[in-house]
């Protein structure tokens, strides 16, 4: 058994109160000559990795957290939906339907959804084989999700991308004596842990007010974009040639594409987007203490920016100033402070929580999520890889969300979005479409 890091009980946890599953979509040239030898080797592939293999205990003790036990890799993990011919558009659709049927950790993690067949679909030849792999949260976030989809798809000896600290097998009758003992022990490491983080947050308050260190992101007025999601949810990809993201990274391009497209959304309904802004994905510094080792951050977008050079500047500033706040050592405090919190009053602390309540202000309009998947040398059978995208799960005050994710030569921009939100994601797919067209040409003509 492995005891559970904080950080990712409290996403198993949450996922009671906001479902959290991820679903990584990779799209393959063609269909594989045959499609239960191809699948035969993906399982194959994933009972070599370790954390595939994870199950999260089904007895619990409640002054304690969760514990990791390890299970086998089932057939039944694998559902084909679709072995005759599928329209890209009606795939997109049933994708989306797959977040009605969440993951129960104690039983799975991990899921893989397989729709044969597809036309339609960009980069593709006459048909393609789209794999969505579903995932636990709790397992890991988006960096750590997509090295487990590379593990099973990659032509490479399967590795896990996270190799857990040896663990000493107890049963969970022996896991709940050694938590009744731990627990005081816990209570006085968090003790420490504070000082420690009162120590450094005041080294940050210091930092702040001589400007060597940005202060706190700012909350945003509500849109429309954080109302609660009513309605069909749609999702939509877009597929480039990483050429198309002129830089300086294709994360600052595909924000300031998507902050021309979602302001030109937002006037085309009557609001104001001057106060704009994302929450964005980023990665932690330091050593991960958990299987996700990430924190949200919130950025402006700038909207009211005319110049498009400006705003792109703007937007990496912004990143560059949340990447150096995300690197002071308070916030590295911070979360081993998070780290040594027992288990009870983290219980606590989720069940307190209320997703119907509105809060005052949001870290961002929309949510952002960019990762590089690597090189494109994926297969499924004998299929190669064409593309790949991700959809970020909508909550009740984010009703729309981008993901942004590069394999070898392509990157891709989703959109999830409920109807309430977005009522034609058809014609906003178009803004977005011409938003990175536009940041090419300006870019390219250097205005």
């Amino acid at each position: 058994m492995e005891r559970m890091a904080p950080v990712d009980a409290q996403m198993y946890w949450m996922s009671d109160k906001i479902p959290n599953d991820q679903f990584l979509l990779y799209a393959f040239d063609g269909a594989p000559k045959q499609l239960d030898t191809a699948i035969d080797d993906v399982l194959e592939r994933a009972r070599a990795v370790p954390d595939l293999s994870l199950r999260i205990a089904a007895v619990d003790c409640a002054l304690d957290y969760p514990y990791w036990v390890r299970g086998g890799v089932d057939r039944d993990q694998v559902l084909v939906h679709s072995e005759g011919t599928t329209q890209w558009p009606d795939c997109l659709r049933m994708v989306a339907g797959l977040a009605d049927d969440q993951l129960d950790p104690r039983e799975s993690t991990w899921r893989l959804h397989l729709f044969g067949a597809v036309e339609g679909a960009p980069n593709c030849g006459a048909t393609a084989t789209v794999a969505v792999f579903q995932v636990s949260h709790a397992l890991g976030d988006g960096i750590r999700s997509s090295a487990l989809a590379r593990a099973i798809f990659s032509p490479q000896p399967p590795t896990d991308p996270l190799t857990a600290e040896a663990q000493t097998p107890y049963s969970v009758v022996h896991a709940a004596a050694l938590a009744a003992i731990r627990f005081p022990k816990q209570i006085g490491s968090l003790g420490w842990r504070a000082i420690e983080a009162t120590r450094t947050h005041r080294q940050l308050v210091d930092d702040v007010a001589t400007g060597a260190v940005p202060p706190a992101s700012a909350g945003r007025p509500l849109l429309s974009t954080n109302s609660r999601p009513e309605g069909e949810r749609a999702i939509r990809t877009l597929v480039f040639r990483r050429d198309d993201f002129p830089g300086p990274t294709v994360t600052i391009s595909a924000l300031t594409a998507i902050s021309l497209a979602l302001s030109d959304h937002l006037r085309s309904t009557g609001e104001d987007p001057e106060t704009l802004g994302a929450e964005v994905s980023m990665e932690k510094f330091g050593k991960p203490m958990g299987r996700n080792h990430f924190r949200n951050v919130g950025i402006g977008l700038y909207s009211g920016t005319a110049a498009l050079e400006v705003r792109t500047g703007q937007i990496a500033e912004a990143l560059g100033e949340r990447q150096l706040r995300n690197s002071h050592p308070a916030l590295r405090a911070s979360d081993e402070a998070f780290a040594a919190i027992p288990a009870p009053l983290l219980r606590w602390g989720v069940s307190q929580f209320d997703p119907t309540v509105v809060p005052p202000s949001v870290s961002g309009n929309t949510v952002v999520s960019s990762v590089n998947r690597g090189a494109a040398d994926l297969r499924f059978g004998d299929r190669p890889v064409a593309f790949t995208a991700g959809y970020p799960a909508l909550s009740p005050v984010m009703s729309v969300t981008h993901g942004v994710h590069g394999i070898g030569d392509t990157v891709a921009i989703s959109v999830q979005a409920s109807h309430s939100a977005i009522e034609d994601i058809d014609s906003y797919m178009d803004m977005l479409r011409a938003s990175v067209a536009w940041n090419q040409i300006v870019r390219a003509s250097g205005r």
